[in-house]
């Protein structure tokens, strides 16, 4: 089974950016689905954003509360993929948790702390 690392997490005032990774243990080739989930304080954890094959360019959706200021992506060289977020806000506070579908399997990382300060 795949592992997946996430980096790049950490404190950003409202309305900058920040750039997650995530690396993977094994080629992101034999992974159907790569995306971030994300759980803030004292709530459910969410989805924020997916990737995966459709045809020639790539099928992303997003989240209602992050579309059109994160945007995912993935580098198949690096086994990597990114959630480079833009104009944060306070309410994007969470722990945001790579993931990976393989198959049947569903892979989730250990996260990353984003804080956005109020």
């Amino acid at each position: 089974q795949v592992q997946l690392v996430e980096s790049g997490g950490g404190l950003v005032h409202p309305g900058g950016s920040l750039r997650l990774s995530c690396t993977a243990s094994a080629s992101i080739h034999s992974l159907t689905t790569l995306g971030w989930d994300r759980q803030a304080p004292g709530k459910e954890r969410e989805l924020v954003a997916r990737i995966s094959d459709a045809g020639v360019k790539d099928h992303k959706e997003y989240h209602d509360s992050v579309a059109g200021r994160l945007t995912i992506s993935r580098d198949f060289a690096k086994n990597a993929a990114y959630l480079q977020m833009n104009s944060l806000k306070p309410e994007d506070t969470a722990v945001y948790y790579c993931y990976a579908k393989q198959n049947c399997d569903e892979v989730w990382g250990e996260g990353t702390l984003v804080t956005v300060p109020s």
